[in-house]
């Protein structure tokens, strides 16, 4: 039902509740076994269990799982628990990822108000807000969270901050009317109230139309859980790898058999050869690598104050495509600021608002005709007004009440008034408080004590009192007979008059909140003050305010342009408010018409119709939280890598359903922190890009390890495959191999994951979600790697083998090892050449080398180990035979980099 549509009398009759006594008891009793309790239902999740088997049934650990089982039948006690105990490790690391589950449920439910004053049996009591049904009437007062989605009954001077659910960034005035237009998106629903925001000023009656999953921010819970992450794009890559590899594994390992067959080779022989080939083409290492790359990465992004969540999303950032933002809070400072006095066509600019710690800077106001009538504006704007500038004992200033009052008392400050001072002066003697039907307050003061250097040039002569009106422009213009110009009275013409709204539309084409201030002399109070005091009024001028875009913003919108990544703004607020931000900010270009596309507008589109203009809209205006996400789906749709900022709860459903989603660290809500895969700790949306460049730095470093390890695994895979065709047995046993994989893998994989940013990484587009880690010719360099590597060990081997030396099989097990930390130095830069990048500005790559090094030699040296690996120790001259075949590999790579150059 359309309750913002209804009158107060149709609403109370549709739920059968009455405005003097609310519910009967049992009635409301009655309403609560039906519509259940006022709180927030979590759907259940995925169980530890659940996510454990999701780690153990991928791809790459049920090919290790089958080696172990025919190990574990042949009998091959070693190599079975060798291969579990990696399985094990690879199912807990995965496990450990996964397991934090999902709060933004439990975060929705502290929004709760525990205690409400509600009217039953025609008496006012408290009581539990979970214990509220659809008909109940509530009291609301200033401070107030609501408990439940409401139809105003009463409204006085009420006003509620909407920002956490609608996107507005200044509170909503209230009133009781019903209103006109189905579509009307919520920030337009001035009659109605909604769970979750706060009432600041005034207070209320209200009607409860819709209590827990029923209302906005539960339908905001449901769509949070109906949203799927998704997999990220590399977590889709490599289980796609992990597939292929299981494949060709099975493929290789059925040619093995068949060819055994052919041969008469004895079955366990055959089998055990197949296990060999299923651990040489698993990179064992590789989830781990991957979970401990992205886990350091995400503490280096915690020193740059972006919080990871979710360790995905470290390589989500690397291939976003567009960035969706939220503008109230992220974009802008969340806080109105006059940026704009004008009087009489001069303009006084105070873009110098106050800085980030609330310290005020004075503006100079230049001492001309114009300077009287700046300062009885800011005079006016102060003390008709009920906000307080507080003085927070270290320096700094912060503003108490309205935000729209807050930042006039905080305009005034800068031009040398202080609320404070004016309010002594001038002690207020009586008020008209603001209400929405006219669209301005009074209040008069008395001029007993002021100082006459404050109203310079202002004629008091007689006069006892002096009122202030402040409000809409064109309210006050109807209201005025004359202009203060230059420090004088001059008659309202209508050159004067088109002059103040040229300068009302030129500030609110520029996406500004416009007040007019007015003043009149007063012999005494008039006794009729609600007919007899709003008249008969002099215009002095007009504030322009906004809500200002971060400073640091522009620059983070530039370097994101140049990396090939789009910044969209999302926002509940006005199209013309959105539009001039987004110029401001570069989002839309300064000559670009604006485009903006509204949440009205988007009603009327299908979803397809969505996917076709999303490519061309920067700017998305007086949106719902379904929108936000229809918008990121349409996006995604398209083929895009989306990422979503905002604060608020009603950006949790998008922030969920992008690839990765972003809230701010101080001024989002907990359910936007809950529901994000990263927070950022200084709400600063330039830490979005030193964020980006991290994420593609290690998607890059991660792509770099895939590449080296398939390679090194090719290599061993032709080993296993072509040795038979030499007549040779099993070159290598699966435990060796595994050990290997570990070896290289896991410990090289490690300080490849850490390798620094290439030059070029913020300068290019990001990886197209379509394109595999093998692309832009990686596949072909890790074929030929392979075959390279493969080729020296089976060279090798054969050469020992067939000379009779029985340190044939160790010397492909310790080449392959030297190999590939060789391969791991040449494999640092795709183009940058070894020498340039420097040995120690990778030291953990330097120190793991070391490891892998001292490994391997004392496997080789120590006996009780040659022994458990089945290995020879080698004399100085093998050992350099074997180091010097890993130099060969080194050099062959460093040369193809070297012609690529070329």
């Amino acid at each position: 039902m359309n309750w913002h549509l209804q009158s107060i009398d149709s609403s109370l009759e549709a739920l059968q509740s009455k405005l003097k006594t609310g519910l009967s008891q049992p009635e409301a009793e009655s309403r609560l076994t039906k519509y259940g309790r006022n709180e927030l239902i979590e759907k259940s999740g995925r169980t530890p269990f659940k996510i454990f088997w999701e780690q153990i049934t991928a791809t790459m650990v049920l090919i290790l799982i089958a080696a172990a089982v025919v190990a574990g039948l042949l009998g091959d006690t070693k190599n079975t628990i060798a291969i579990t105990a990696i399985v094990l490790l690879y199912a807990i690391l995965g496990f450990v990822q996964e397991y934090r589950a999902e709060q933004a449920i439990s975060a929705l439910k502290k929004l709760s108000v525990p205690n409400v004053r509600v009217l039953r049996d025609g008496a006012l009591r408290e009581i539990s807000a979970r214990e509220l049904v659809p008909g109940d009437i509530i009291q609301l007062e200033a401070g107030n969270v609501l408990p439940a989605d409401v139809r105003l009954l009463e409204a006085v001077n009420l006003r509620i901050q909407e920002a956490a659910l609608t996107g507005e960034s200044e509170p909503v005035e209230k009133q009781t009317a019903s209103l006109s237009g189905e579509g009307l998106p919520l920030g337009d629903r001035l009659n109605m109230g909604y769970m979750g925001t706060i009432v600041t000023q005034g207070r209320g009656l209200a009607l409860v139309i819709a209590t827990g999953m029923q209302t906005e921010l539960g339908k905001i819970a449901d769509l949070i859980q109906q949203s799927d992450s998704g997999q990220t794009p590399l977590q889709k890559r490599l289980d796609t790898l992990g597939k292929n590899l299981a494949i060709v594994g099975v493929v290789i390992a059925v040619f093995i058999a068949v060819l055994g067959l052919l041969r008469g080779d004895e079955l366990r022989h055959m089998l055990l050869t197949a296990v060999s080939v299923a651990v040489a083409i698993v990179p064992e290492g590789l989830p781990a690598v991957v979970t401990i790359t992205l886990a350091l990465g995400a503490q280096r992004m915690l020193k740059q104050n972006a919080l990871i969540r979710k360790l995905p999303a470290v390589e989500t950032l690397g291939s976003v495509t567009v960035i969706c933002s939220d503008k109230t809070g992220t974009l802008t400072e969340n806080r109105m600021t006059v940026v704009v006095l004008d009087v009489a066509g001069h303009e006084l600019d105070l873009t110098e608002e106050m800085d980030k710690h609330g310290s005020v800077r004075k503006v100079a106001i230049e001492e001309n005709q114009n300077a009287a009538s700046l300062s009885l504006l800011a005079i006016g704007g102060t003390l008709c007004n009920d906000a307080q500038l507080i003085n927070t004992g270290d320096g700094g200033f912060h503003t108490l009440g309205d935000p729209t009052e807050g930042a006039l008392v905080a305009a005034a400050a800068k031009m040398g008034f202080w609320k404070s001072t004016l309010d002594s002066s001038f002690p207020r003697a009586a008020e008209l408080p603001f209400d929405s039907e006219r669209k301005r307050m009074t209040t008069v003061h008395h001029l007993e004590q002021y100082d006459p250097t404050i109203l310079a040039g202002l004629e008091i002569g007689d006069h006892r009192y002096i009122a202030f009106t402040k409000g809409s422009v064109d309210g006050l213009l109807g209201l005025s007979n004359q202009v203060w110009v230059n420090g004088q009275l001059q008659r309202m013409d209508a050159n004067f008059k088109v002059r103040i709204e040229a300068a009302n539309e030129r500030l609110a084409k520029k996406g500004m909140r416009v007040l007019g201030v007015a003043f009149r002399m007063l012999n005494q109070i008039p006794e009729v003050i609600q007919t007899d005091l709003e008249q008969n009024l002099t215009f002095i001028g007009l504030f322009g305010m906004i809500d200002p875009p971060r400073e640091e913003v522009r620059d983070a919108v530039a370097i994101t342009k140049s990396a090939g990544i789009r910044t969209v703004m999302i926002t509940g607020d006005h199209p013309l408010t959105a539009s001039e931000i987004a110029r401001q900010l570069g989002i839309i270009s300064q000559a670009a018409e604006s485009k903006v596309l509204s949440g009205a507008e988007i009603e009327n589109l299908s979803f397809d119709e969505l996917k076709n203009v999303v490519d061309e809209v920067q700017v998305f205006a007086r949106v719902s939280p379904e929108h936000k996400l229809k918008i990121v789906q349409a996006l995604q749709e398209r083929g895009h890598i989306v990422s979503m900022t905002g604060d608020g709860v009603n950006d949790a459903p998008a922030l969920k359903r992008a690839d990765i989603g972003v809230a701010m660290g101080i001024t989002g809500t907990d359910v936007s922190k809950e529901a994000a895969d990263m927070v950022l700790l200084d709400d600063n949306f330039s830490t979005i890009v030193s964020a980006v460049k991290e994420g593609r730095t290690i998607y890059d470093n991660i792509r770099k390890f895939v590449r080296f390890s398939v390679a090194g695994n090719i290599g061993k895979v032709l080993v296993m495959l072509l040795a038979p065709f030499l007549g040779k047995p099993i070159p290598l046993l699966p435990l060796q191999l595994l050990w290997l994989n570990l070896l290289t893998d896991g410990l090289l994989g490690l300080g490849m994951g850490v390798e620094n940013a290439e030059s070029d990484t913020m300068k290019r587009p990001p990886y197209s979600p379509k394109e595999g880690v093998f692309s832009r010719g990686a596949g072909v360099q890790v074929i030929w790697v392979g075959a390279l590597i493969g080729a020296l060990a089976l060279g090798l081997g054969s050469w020992y083998y067939f000379r009779g030396l029985e340190q044939w099989q160790t010397m492909v097990f310790t080449f392959l090892a030297f190999a590939q930390v060789f391969q791991a130095w040449a494999s640092r830069s795709a183009t940058d050449s070894f020498f340039k990048l420097r040995i120690m500005s990778n030291p953990l790559l330097a120190g793991m080398s070391a490891l892998v090094v001292g490994l391997q030699l004392t496997v080789l040296y120590v006996p009780f180990l040659a022994d458990f690996f089945s290995v020879k120790a080698l004399s100085l001259c093998d050992l350099s035979i074997a180091i010097a075949g890993g130099i060969v590999v080194f050099v062959v790579m460093e040369v193809e980099k070297w012609l690529k150059r070329k």
